[in-house]
Parts: structure tokens; sequence; C-alpha cells
């Protein structure tokens, strides 16, 4: 039986857009322009992710954000990386200030790599925030730790409080399967990101290319991720991993948008009942 879920966008669907390093737009997406997106795409719900750092935005920034996405209607989500507990503190003030319920986090950062007993210990310091805020923690699945590891720090900090942000490709990077991460992190999931992908043979048949398609148009299995997410989920994330337009950056933004607005109408579609959604 399949929950209820609420389409939205991330700061991840414009990758290229917010900035690459390296291959920057002459003018970068501004997350006021998110907000524009989720609206153009008739979506309600809108991730700030760590490519968009929210920490370096001034507090008036954050409130006329806020003020600017409930004049449209759309709920925003705070997302952020390296999972500390002055960070964690931190961007549980940023989640108060733009009334963000969830509050999704990559435990891992550049020269930060904390083990299992680490992060339980950090969780169960912020439960008492988490709890009388009423914010989801959503560990996102990176390409570190195993699915086992999640498990285990979702059930010895032992809050509803706390769960996983599901990514359908992530886990790949630690040499786990779609059908490993669904079956044992579906159930424990309060946000889920939805990224197609296709696995392909390089040329030489020496190896494996994983690359980003259109929602719809590749090898995830929608329909059963969507069968085994917890009950405590509320919203299902696009995310993109589009290939550069080589040497043009316009162009790569470009079938960004062309490939958010495809996924959107098909995540809508799917969300809607499953006789609804032809490949």
């Amino acid at each position: 039986m399949m929950i209820t879920l609420n389409p939205g966008i991330s700061s991840y669907a414009y990758t290229w857009a917010v900035g690459v390093p390296g291959m920057e737009p002459e003018q970068p997406m501004t997350a006021f322009a998110l907000i524009d997106k989720a609206v153009s795409l008739e979506v309600n719900y809108l991730q700030i992710a760590d490519n968009m750092p929210l920490e370096d935005f001034p507090e008036k920034s954050l409130r006329e954000l806020l003020a600017y996405a409930q004049r449209h209607s759309v709920e925003i989500e705070v997302g952020a990386r390296k999972l500390t507990i002055d960070r964690l503190s931190a961007y549980l003030e940023i989640a108060g200030l733009l009334n963000s319920r969830l509050l999704r986090f990559i435990i891992d950062g550049p020269d930060y790599t904390p083990v299992v007993d680490e992060v339980i210990e950090i969780i169960r310091q912020a439960l008492p925030a988490l709890e009388k805020n009423r914010v989801y923690l959503a560990l996102e699945n990176h390409d570190r730790l195993l699915t086992t590891a999640f498990v285990e720090i979702i059930e010895k900090v032992g809050s509803e409080w706390v769960g996983i942000c599901l990514d359908t490709v992530n886990s790949m990077g630690a040499g786990e399967g779609l059908e490993t991460v669904i079956k044992r992190l579906g159930p424990l999931s309060v946000n889920f990101h939805v990224k197609e992908f296709t696995v392909k043979r390089i040329y030489h048949m020496m190896g494996f290319e994983i690359e980003g398609l259109p929602l719809g148009e590749g090898q995830l299995p929608l329909e059963k991720v969507l069968e085994n997410l917890g009950a405590n989920c509320k919203t299902a994330i696009l995310e993109q991993w589009v290939p550069p337009v080589t040497g043009d950056i316009q162009a790569t933004i470009n079938r960004e948008n062309e490939w958010a607005t495809q996924s959107i109408e098909y995540l809508k579609r799917a969300l809607s009942g499953p006789s609804t959604v032809e490949k």
C-alpha cells in the first residue's frame, strides 16, 4: 500500500544553473528563482540543499525568503552537509527561521568522516531540540556508509523524529544496489530523493557508467520504491544528474530545465497512481 507523497524539487534538480565549481553560469540561479521554478512546475515543496548553503544567508535574507515562499504557497525543506553537533544546532535554527519540518543531512563533509558511534551521539544530543521543534532529521544515504550502518544509526537513536532521506542512486558509490537500499532503508525513510539513472557498459566493455536521465527513461523502479517507503515519508523531491553539453554551460542549463519539467510531470503521474504511468 503506497503512502501519499507530495512532489517537490531540490536545488540539486538545477545543479548546473545554481553553479558547479569551474562551470559557473554568468548569473547563477538564486533561492528566490528556485521558488519561482516550484511555482511554474506547480509543486509546493522546495528543498534547498548544500549546493546553496543556507548558513551563508543573513537572517534577514532567510526571513525574506520565507515570506516570498509563503506568498507563493511553497514550503521550504532545509538541507545540509557535515553532521557535527554545532552544524546540526545551527541548521535547526535555520529550519526554524524557514518553518521547515524537515532537515536533510549528509553525514560526511570535507575531511570529516565520523564513525557510526559518533553520529549516534551527535544525534542523541540534538533529540530534545528535534522533538521540541517537531523537525524530522533525514540522514541521506551517501557514498561511504553501507545501508547496515544507516539502519544501526536509526535503530540505536530510536526516535520517530530521525529517519532516512532515501536517495535512489548514491549507495551505488558504496557498492550497494537499489534492491538492497529499498529493502533496508525504504521503511525508515522520512524523505525521498527521486533521481533517475541508467547503468551501461563503457565502450571498451571494461567497466560501467552510471548516468542520469529524465524520470521514466532509465532503470529506476519508481513504483517499487514508492511501495516500500515508510509511513512518515511525506515528500518526493526531484534531483537530477544531468550530463553536461561539452563546453556549453547554457545548453547544459537548458537541458537541465527541460529534464526537470519532463520529470516533474512524470512524478506527478506516478504519485497519482501506477495506472497513469507509461514507460
